[in-house]
């Protein structure tokens, strides 16, 4: 509404009123009044929006705070200042409205530093924020807190960049990322912490991330080459999913990584290394030589990995992009394979011009050292009529660098038409470039002189003048043989007007000045009459020719140099002064005249070299292709040197990522039994599970089995035995963790009760397995569905022996069908970035026949589905795993006062209670164990009140520590407590547990 008003006031202003002349008082005096009644009105309107804006956000009503709200954030957007409304807007910030919220913190991030001390009162509401559900409240909030700008906080902001680094969501890890520039920004004293939290952060697999920590590397610690070792081939892999402008600083700081840690590829051949061995004499030492070979150039495998994955990016949408690869291939590719950039860079000549400014600088570049790149393309770089003249100066630029005898005649032809442009700077800038292809190419010199010549006639004064400029540096090079044309140069002198044209002349005058000597003395007569009105560049030229015509011809100029040499003198110009008496005390000898007087004539006349011609972009490739200091021949403020190529490659080792395998070692019960006796167990058990193994197998086992039977006799000492009740085998475990690991075995007729005892070492607290849990058994397959195959899992709950922070899953595979199936395995899994331990391939089973496999999978603590192909000889099936909360815990062991201890540590925030009203059946405390254990793998906490039940787990991936707490009151109900550091996990487990002690 108000912005129609305000339109319609402008549209009907008229800034100079009828009947009032502007240059009259009067209607200067109403010009100005109706101006300031415009601006009142406009500031007026202005007001009344806000106070209509303010009431709109006090209302009681969701509706109107939205509107009003999008109002702001579109008055923002089109530059307009809303900061008076800040107050009005912070008291939204704790809305429980989603949206508002958002768009809350859109407008703090804007205002929050103009606005500190408001922004200060409301820093509790974005701590709390910090811990929200929605992952795009938890990023805002981040946001908001790390854009005020106040030393005070800067512990609290980096204890949430912290809190943020580890994240479930990527969109929050990303904007820690951010955080982590702004924090630096302002306390660099934390750049250790920093780069602790940039460390962990390369190591994340979401491409959503990447880009952004990598920026946050290159401005916090971008000398920190050892922390990319590990994440370099990760890097290059995800290369292609990232954010374009993720992309773009990816590449840039690859391709300084690359020039540190790989040699150069241009050089292709090697002469062979020192040999240590040498010959003693000199004969054995001949006879190596002609027997020694050179070696070739080899290329490090990661260092083909960056120029493989980069390649595809040259079709990117994105010019900033392609820029980048082409920039990387220029400084890191071999000779032969920057060529195929070209085509990629040519295309963006039709982006916009400032895209195409850019391009074409770099191309001006690459033009110099290598024309055969851009040579198939020259048509591309011909000038259009409605290019701008700093695009037409670089497209001659570059149309000059790639001039050679095959195509200088169609370039010169092209240059005719450009000298008549309307443009003057570019007909200056063609002169120029026809003056260079003349210098490069002998051939064509006389050609272009020709022309120049030509040019000296037209009606053009700019033209002329630079053809001046242009002819002579180009007479330097043939002075002897061009008489012709300094004698119609001297006839053109009076009809000259720009200064640095007329100088030319005045040189070319001195410099020749015996082959006119009757033109000359003219020249400098008509010099001296105009001396005092030329310019100083010429004054300077007259007395150069002055002094050297009173050397080769003083008869007739001795009176015209005294002349101007008294001029000089008191000229207003200290340059022109200093010179006067230079060449005074030089060339007219007197008793204060020193010896240099005599070597005045090889002095002012001695031989001078012919000035070369070269391209101004001929040293920009001292500065990194793509970059601000190239673009401005200028190194920028944090500019970062290109290094140079190691002479020897250092250790590509470093680049190696440790996997965590299974220790091949066995942890048996004693830990003293051999590797053939732990061997013959596993093989035992498996022969015991795998009795739908074919009859060739089991006669290949059976025989693999004897032998080593007959090595076991020699040595093998007696087992202990055990309990005849359990049903137990010995695994193989990562022999650091896991000490005398006995894991039950599934029975399908049995029930399978999990045993307490097994504990990891390096924890804080001893993880255990939880008691009495019954398996709950999920289908992953259906017989129907995988024709005949049919899977299930269930999680045994059980420390992963692949990696520590995954879960175990245990499946069952069945054939149902009449035929065997062959080569189960696991495929293609989803996403990219979730770590599956795959079993090995099952080689055959036959029909009816069942084996359990074990697997591990790294959920991250998140509840999101681990998706995969379930694959067959012919066939793949697409199954998915998806955790209960509860599955993503392991139970622990702690006294109570522990307990209460470190629930006392995790209060506020990291606190979610519930009152919750139990079933009859669920009332006894044996009974309420009994339900939690089934939904969280907890371990239960001894306890000296009768009426509380405690818990303890940790989450697998992370570690956090978990704790549950259930206070029972005398009638049905109970206060159910967690307490932990993952918020969003407390809340889904708290809704499991409500829904679990609700049912009987």
């Amino acid at each position: 509404m108000y912005k129609h008003e305000l339109s319609s006031n402008l549209k009907t202003y008229n800034p100079k009123p009828q009947g009032c002349s502007s240059s009259s008082s009067a209607g200067r005096a109403a010009h100005l009044l109706i101006g300031g009644l415009v601006v009142q009105s406009l500031a007026a309107q202005s007001a009344c929006l806000n106070e209509d804006l303010k009431e709109m956000l006090e209302s009681n009503k969701e509706s109107l705070k939205l509107e009003a709200m999008k109002r702001i954030v579109g008055l923002i957007a089109k530059g307009k200042s809303a900061s008076e409304l800040f107050p009005a807007v912070v008291k939204n910030v704790a809305s429980k409205n989603i949206e508002l919220k958002k768009l809350v913190y859109v407008y703090l991030v804007r205002y929050a530093e103009k606005q500190q001390d408001l922004a200060l009162l409301s820093i509790s509401t974005f701590q709390r924020a910090l811990k929200d559900p929605n992952q795009f409240i938890r990023a805002s909030a981040l946001r908001v807190l790390s854009s005020i700008r106040v030393p005070i906080i800067v512990p609290i902001m980096m204890l949430a960049i912290k809190e943020a680094a580890a994240d479930l969501s990527p969109y929050v890890r990303k904007t820690s990322a951010h955080a982590i520039q702004k924090l630096y920004s302002l306390d660099p004293d934390q750049k250790e912490q920093l780069i602790e939290v940039i460390e962990k952060l390369l190591k994340d697999k979401s491409t959503l991330v990447a880009g952004s920590v990598v920026m946050a590397f290159e401005e916090v610690c971008p000398d920190r080459i050892d922390l990319i070792h590990k994440n370099y081939r990760k890097l290059c892999n995800l290369l292609v999913d990232v954010e374009e402008w993720g992309q773009v600083v990816i590449i840039s700081m690859l391709t300084r990584y690359a020039r540190t840690q790989f040699t150069s590829p241009w050089t292709e051949v090697r002469g062979a290394e020192f040999d240590e061995n040498k010959a003693f004499y000199d004969s054995d030492s001949e006879e190596k030589k002609d027997q020694t070979e050179a070696k070739p150039y080899i290329m490090d495998p990661d260092h083909r990995l960056l120029l493989r994955n980069t390649k595809p990016l040259l079709q990117s949408r994105n010019t900033a992009v392609v820029m980048a690869v082409a920039q990387l291939y220029w400084h890191l590719a071999p000779k032969h394979e920057v060529s195929i950039v070209t085509k990629s860079l040519v295309r963006l000549l039709r982006s916009h011009r400032e895209v195409q400014y850019i391009v074409l600088q770099n191309i001006a570049t690459m033009s110099i050292q290598r024309k055969g790149m851009f040579e198939p393309f020259i048509k591309s770089f011909y000038v259009r009529s409605t290019d701008a003249t700093h695009i037409k100066t670089l497209k001659l630029e570059i149309l000059t660098n790639l001039a050679n005898e095959a195509n200088i005649s169609t370039i010169l032809r092209e240059f005719q038409t450009y000298v008549k442009s309307q443009d003057k700077a570019f007909a200056a800038a063609t002169i120029q470039a026809i003056g260079r292809c003349a210098t490069n190419i002998s051939e064509v010199t006389d050609t272009c002189l020709n022309g120049l010549v030509l040019l000296l006639s037209n009606r053009d004064e700019t033209v002329v003048a630079e053809s001046i400029v242009v002819i002579k540096k180009l007479l330097q090079t043939q002075p002897t043989q061009h008489g012709d044309i300094i004698k119609h140069m001297a006839k053109l002198f009076d009809n000259v007007t720009v200064p640095m044209a007329r100088a030319s002349i005045l040189w070319l005058m001195g410099e020749y000045c015996e082959k006119v000597p009757k033109i000359a003395p003219d020249v400098l007569r008509k010099m001296a009459k105009t001396f005092t009105a030329e310019e100083d560049i010429v004054k300077l030229q007259t007395v150069n020719l002055a002094a050297k015509l009173y050397l080769t011809n003083s008869k007739q100029t001795k009176l015209l140099t005294q002349y101007i040499l008294n001029l000089g003198k008191y000229d207003q110009n200290y340059d022109i002064r200093d010179r006067t008496r230079f060449i005074r005390q030089l060339i007219v000898p007197n008793e204060k005249s020193g010896a240099l007087s005599k070597y005045a004539r090889r002095i002012l006349l001695a031989p001078k070299p012919a000035p070369g011609l070269e391209s101004a972009f001929k040293d920009r490739d001292r500065y990194q292709l793509g970059t601000l200091s190239h673009s401005l021949n200028l190194k920028a403020t944090g500019y970062q040197e290109l290094p140079d190529w190691p002479a020897v490659a250092p250790d590509q080792s470093v680049r190696n990522v440790e996997i965590v395998e299974p220790c091949p070692c066995v942890c048996t019960e004693s830990g003293s039994e051999s590797e053939e006796e732990s061997s013959e167990d596993s093989e035992k058990t498996s022969s015991d599970s795998g009795k739908s193994s074919s009859g060739s197998e089991k006669s290949s086992s059976e025989s693999e089995s004897d032998q080593k039977k007959k090595k076991k006799t020699k040595k093998a000492p007696q087992k202990k035995s055990k309990p005849a009740g359990d049903r137990y085998t010995e695994i193989p475990a990562v022999c650091h963790n896991l000490k005398h690991c006995l894991f039950p075995q599934n029975d399908s007729k049995k029930p399978t009760f999990r045993t307490s005892g097994i504990s990891l070492f390096y924890m804080s607290f001893q993880v255990t397995t939880s008691s009495f849990g019954p398996l709950k058994t999920y289908e992953l397959l259906h017989h129907m569905t995988g024709k005949g195959l049919s899977a299930k899992y269930h999680f045994p709950r059980q420390p992963c022996l692949y990696q520590p922070s995954m879960v175990a899953v245990q499946v069952i595979l069945t054939n149902s069908s009449d035929h065997a199936l062959e080569e189960i395995h696991i495929g293609d899994q989803s996403p990219a970035s979730l770590n599956i331990h795959c079993f090995n391939t099952i080689e055959r089973l036959e029909p009816g026949a069942s084996v359990t496999v074990s697997m591990g999978i790294d959920f991250s603590d998140s509840t999101q589905a681990a998706n995969f192909q379930l694959c067959t000889k012919e066939d793949q099936f697409s199954v998915s795993i998806q955790p209960a909360v509860g599955e993503l815990l392991m139970a622990s062991t702690m006294t109570e006062q522990d307990f209460c201890k470190e629930q006392g540590k995790l209060q506020g925030m990291n606190e979610a209670s519930a009152t919750i009203t139990m079933a009859t059946a669920n009332a006894s405390r044996q009974a309420i164990n009994k339900q939690v254990l089934s939904v969280a793998n907890v371990g239960e906490v001894p306890s000296s009140q009768n009426n509380f039940s405690r818990f303890a787990g940790q989450t697998v991936s992370s570690r956090a520590l978990v704790l549950v707490s259930l206070e029972l009151s005398e009638s049905s109900g109970a206060l159910l407590t967690i307490n932990t550091e993952k918020s969003v996990m407390a809340s889904m487990l708290l809704q499991d547990l409500k829904q679990a002690l609700a049912q009987a």
